[in-house]
């Protein structure tokens, strides 16, 4: 399944890759757009390649999880110098504005996806064959995540559910308030839950069990406790977390038993161009950004050291914690131990992201953009994690609360935490910060639980929450902007 979801398909290209991946989201339909779907939609097989179509998308958000980092406590933006990737630096420095070309790519690519997934729906009624509903409710859970990076990311976000936007939508979209894209997200992962099977089909398929945990964490989201404990309570036991927890980020930790839904990737790709990208690669595009700059040495290979952990997230580890190795990679200690050598990029703080680091071995051909590392998007510790603060901030159970959380601490090998109430609450916070350290939840974790003004350096309330809707759809569609941008 792995090389069918990264698999560049004719007709896909056909389908979908005739719009131009700059344009925006009202964009220009042409009229033999419809002509081909008439043609196109005649077999199973012709809706199973569209679906991987729509998988297709979610290889091309590594600055999704990239700002989820830089633009927190956790990483400074890194690279070359102060200009490499402006967007990145902006961010980082909390001063970014409507014009970011990160900002605008993260718009358009998730409103691919949803394009995508809605010209599905547009055709779902053409034929009949027997994996229809299962393969529709795939579908229900790829735009349900599509939407949910949108509305984590800008807030309340411009909603269609019945079709792709053509030409007759130009100028006439309008954000609605995020609690109705929330209520949108939560129907189509209960369709999901209700369509999909328990165990996966392949790897990189969603299921069942990959639609309740990403719910979990919607319902989270909306402080919504009761109903996330109870969508979350079915997956306790069902996945277990390996002793070591670095071994879950290497290739050959993919898809493992901690896996509860992987953006999976490939380093067998038909083709790539520096011009395009992410979009030309099935590799992991992000990456290449996260390597050691002019590295020379075993294991690992030389990268464009962006997303560079501070000192005060290696501090926050306990030094018996096996995640601190696990996540962050001290250059210097390396770089002695093994004979290797390096050159300093900007910031440069003596860390590495060492979760997603180019490693040897892992990419071929046009070496940067065909690394095989999959994105881990939901693990088992997110979903203990995600059930404790559940459980302990809805008063439900602290009890259950402490159990979650200790699992993970145990892994960790750190002693276990006894604590209630509040404290245990923030015990629970500050251990996603140490477990998905790397992984581009610390922002969104820091401004949904409102302790991102006292942790991000430069925050402004009211304002950073979200990030400004890209200048583009204000002057072509006429949106209105987050405040104070």
């Amino acid at each position: 399944m792995k090389n069918l979801i990264n698999k560049f398909l004719i007709i896909v290209s056909l389908l979908f890759f005739a719009q131009s991946c700059d344009e925006y989201v009202d964009y220009e339909a042409s009229e033999g757009y419809q002509i081909v779907a008439d043609d196109y939609f005649k077999s199973a097989n012709d809706f199973e390649s569209a679906l991987v179509g729509v998988y297709d998308v979610l290889q091309w958000t590594l600055y999704n999880f990239m700002i989820g980092e830089i633009a927190s406590d956790n990483s400074l933006c890194g690279g070359e110098s102060a200009s490499d990737v402006i967007g990145l630096q902006k961010i980082d420095d909390m001063i970014h504005d409507p014009v970011n070309d990160q900002l605008k790519r993260i718009w358009q690519y998730m409103y691919e996806g949803v394009n995508r997934a809605n010209y599905m729906v547009e055709n779902k009624d053409k034929i009949d064959f027997p994996r229809k509903d299962e393969m529709y409710g795939e579908l229900h859970f790829l735009r349900a995540f599509f939407y949910f990076e949108l509305v984590k990311i800008y807030g309340d976000v411009p909603l269609f559910t019945n079709g792709r936007l053509t030409a007759g939508d130009s100028g006439t979209l309008q954000r609605v308030p995020k609690s109705e894209v929330y209520s949108v997200i939560e129907s189509d992962l209960l369709a999901a839950i209700a369509a999909l099977p328990a165990k996966k089909s392949a790897d990189g398929r969603a299921t069942s069990f990959t639609a309740h945990a990403l719910l979990g964490k919607v319902y989270l989201y909306q402080e919504k406790f009761a109903e996330a404990a109870n969508i979350l309570e079915p997956l306790i036991g069902l996945y277990t977390l390996p002793s070591d927890p670095g071994s879950v980020f290497l290739v050959e930790g993919e898809n493992g038993p901690e896996s509860v839904f992987e953006i999976q990737h490939s380093k067998e790709s038909n083709g790539w161009n520096w011009g395009w990208m992410p979009q030309s690669t099935e590799g992991n595009f992000g990456v290449i950004h996260h390597g050691i700059r002019g590295y020379n040495g075993p294991v690992y290979s030389s990268g464009w050291s962006f997303n560079v952990p501070t000192q005060d997230l290696v501090d926050a580890y306990d030094s018996a914690d096996k995640r601190k190795n696990a996540s962050i990679l001290d250059i210097v200690a390396w770089a002695d131990a093994n004979s290797a050598s390096y050159n300093e990029g900007y910031e440069h703080t003596g860390y590495f992201n060492n979760k997603y680091i180019p490693r040897a071995g892992y990419s071929k051909n046009t070496t940067e953009l065909n690394y095989e590392n999959n994105y881990r998007y939901i693990r088992y510790a997110d979903v203990l994690l995600m059930a404790a603060e559940a459980n302990n901030r809805g008063g439900i159970s602290d009890s259950k609360a402490q159990t979650y959380l200790n699992q993970v601490r145990s892994r960790a090998g750190v002693s276990s935490i006894n604590e209630t109430g509040s404290a245990l609450t923030q015990a629970i916070w500050d251990e996603r910060r140490l477990e998905f350290a790397g992984e581009g939840q610390r922002f969104f974790d820091l401004v949904r639980t409102g302790q991102a003004p006292n942790e991000i350096s430069g925050f402004v309330a009211g304002k950073h929450e979200v990030f400004p809707i890209p200048q583009t759809e204000i002057d072509i569609s006429g949106l209105t902007q987050n405040a104070g941008y």
